[in-house]
């Protein structure tokens, strides 16, 4: 049974009351119409969910009741209001609004079917194929919504509805002035998560009833690809994408042709070979050129923009100085200056922009320091290959701390000339990892020799920020604070594992290793 009315906790609603006074009473005909059949269930801003029968329609029907009215209920109302406006198959339909004072309704279309949170939390995850027609959906209905100047405001996995016949509608608008359409896009990028692994990214006012993703130390959310096997990397960049406010959203029509062309492919078992992502904003161009939605593709457009304006200027005050050389005779000096030293300097710097560092198999090793046994060099290639699902794979250990005077492990990498370094982003297979950034001025050579003179001579870029940090989730970034500090050697050093409940004892994978400098 649909569990109508569900969604995110509101700053408004979100310490509503459950109705106790007025409440309602099975039998009972609301506005000479709708009698109410069976209480579903409160949702989470306390109102009361009703399923009923239209008696002069006679059709089902579901009825959602607040106390009190009046003033206290008018968001819910006008919300109503506007939702009825939009007819669309993928939203549910709203058909009436009334305010008694003492309490107040709005009577909508009844669904027989569950929300997505209750799917997943009954069938778990959703393969790809799924994920991506119900998030289609979605889009869809957000269109429609968008197409009329409002916004919906309550994308989440408790208004999304998946009917018996298939059919997924949005339910429960509750905009207000702090909603917006692009976070309604982006909440679509949460359902694609929620979807994929059955975590919600997206924080909430209040208590969430959604297990949270899995964060970094940042508090980003790992990436579904680290979280599951079988998600292809376009949809795991669509999503992150989605949720990353570094990137430009699309527009809800965008998103929607993206979202239906992968959904065709899908049907068409073309799944796994749809290429890269495009979004072409509402039909205005006729080109089909693939266009990626990537910070560096957007900062570059930025940058383009920001030379060509200031080329712009520099060429209007070229032709001012002209014509006012020549309007009042002042020569010109030799390196086209007018002798003058009050011009203002039109030239901006832009703060540089981070860039990944491309990483090969010949660039990186491990570091397996005395006692070790150096069994694990030949799996050092697969933390730069670009696949999650390759790792390497550190032995058990009996104690989280390695053990036998072991200080830990690490991979080293020679970048071949000194960079300037951003960030480091180590991704585990699970969080609970102690380590730390350490950088040196050469490479004492590959061997057990070699692997303790490393851990002598290499000092730690975490010192002067408390030391090695414990990852809160299978994203650890390692942030380099001085980025005018140039390194050829950088080591990512873990001196403490997690607890691995598939075997007793400590071990952990490193699937990725990435750097980004300039």
């Amino acid at each position: 049974m649909t569990q109508v009315g569900e969604g995110h906790e509101t700053a408004a609603d979100g310490a509503g009351p459950v109705m106790t006074f007025g409440a309602p009473a099975v039998g009972e005909i609301l506005a000479e119409r709708y009698q109410l059949e069976q209480h579903v269930n409160n949702d989470s801003a306390g109102r009361q969910v009703w399923r009923g029968i239209d008696v002069i329609l006679r059709r089902a029907v579901a009825v959602v009741l607040r106390h009190p009215g009046g003033d206290s209920a008018t968001e819910m109302l006008q919300a109503a209001v506007a939702a009825s406006r939009v007819i669309h198959p993928n939203l549910v339909g709203v058909y009436d609004a009334i305010d008694e004072q003492q309490r107040a309704y709005v009577v909508r279309e009844w669904v027989d079917g569950e929300s997505l949170r209750d799917l997943i939390g009954a069938e778990g995850p959703l393969d790809p194929a799924r994920a991506i027609a119900i998030a289609h959906s979605v889009a869809d209905a957000l269109t429609a919504v968008h197409a009329t100047g409002m916004v919906h405001g309550n994308v989440h996995p408790g208004s999304t509805l998946i009917a018996d016949d298939g059919r997924v509608v949005l339910a429960d608008a509750r905009a207000d002035a702090a909603d917006s359409a692009e976070a309604d896009v982006r909440a679509v990028g949460g359902i694609l998560y929620f979807a994929l692994t059955g975590h919600w990214p997206h924080a909430e006012v209040g208590q969430s009833g959604l297990p949270d993703a899995n964060r970094d130390s940042s508090g980003n959310p790992a990436a579904p690809r680290q979280i599951r096997a079988g998600v292809p990397a376009y949809l795991d960049d669509l999503t992150m994408d989605l949720l990353d406010r570094r990137v430009a959203a699309p527009a809800s029509d965008a998103l929607t042709a993206e979202l239906g062309r992968l959904d065709a492919a899908s049907e068409d078992d073309e799944f796994e070979d749809v290429g890269p992502l495009r979004f072409v904003q509402g039909g205005s161009s006729g080109s089909s050129e693939p266009v990626r939605s990537a910070p560096k593709i957007l900062l570059g457009v930025g940058a383009l923009v920001v030379i060509a304006i200031i080329g712009l200027i520099f060429g209007i005050n070229a032709i001012n100085d002209t014509s006012s050389n020549a309007d009042s005779g002042q020569s010109t000096t030799a390196d086209g200056g007018t002798g003058q030293t009050d011009t203002p300097d039109v030239t901006q710097t832009q703060a540089p922009v981070p860039k990944p560092i491309k990483l090969t198999a010949d660039m990186v090793r491990i570091v397996d320091p005395p006692p070790g046994d150096r069994d694990d060099t030949a799996e050092a290639k697969l933390t730069v290959d670009g696949d999650q699902e390759t790792a390497w794979k550190l032995a058990w250990y009996s104690q989280p701390k390695f053990g036998n005077n072991k200080k830990g492990m690490g991979l080293l990498i020679d970048l071949g000339e000194a960079r300037s370094l951003s960030e480091v982003q180590v991704f585990t297979s699970m969080p609970g990892v102690v380590m730390d950034l350490r950088v040196g001025t050469s490479d004492p050579g590959d061997s057990s020799t070699g692997d303790k003179k490393v851990l002598e001579q290499f000092t730690s870029l975490s010192d002067a920020e408390g030391g090695p940090t414990k990852s809160t989730g299978t994203k650890h970034v390692l942030s380099v604070a001085d980025s005018t500090q140039k390194y050829q050697y950088v080591m990512v050093f873990l001196s403490e594992l997690p607890r691995n409940e598939d075997t007793p004892g400590y071990q952990v994978n490193v699937n990725e290793i990435e750097l980004y400098g300039y």
